[in-house]
């Protein structure tokens, strides 16, 4: 849980462990395959998955567009950077999508 909460602080500097927390519990053991702890920012199935399931879903952002804005906007960030770990990439889009208290 460190490391993710590290990460996601590299973006949020004031994030709060128990919503870092939540969102880990939530991906439970998803995070333990390298493939499904990371999301692929250039594949855009992934990205319209974590729309709909992440935020439609979990978040309750009843616009699409809305919801992959978010995804688009945080798939850029975090492919800059050339790291894309999961907890994070839903973190900022809760963040961006002002959700945060919904995880």
């Amino acid at each position: 849980m460190n490391s993710h909460l590290e990460d996601v602080r590299r973006y949020d500097a004031l994030a709060e462990d128990d919503v870092v927390e939540r969102i880990v519990k939530h991906l439970g053991v998803a995070l333990r395959n390298p493939a499904s702890a990371t999301v692929t920012c250039d594949a855009e199935e992934e990205l319209d998955r974590v729309a709909k399931n992440w935020c439609r879903n979990r978040l309750r952002v009843d616009d699409f567009g809305l919801a992959r804005a978010a995804v688009e906007r945080v798939a850029q960030t975090l492919s800059r950077d050339g790291h894309a770990d999961r907890v994070t990439f839903y973190y900022l889009c809760a963040k961006h999508l002002d959700r945060l208290d919904r995880i």
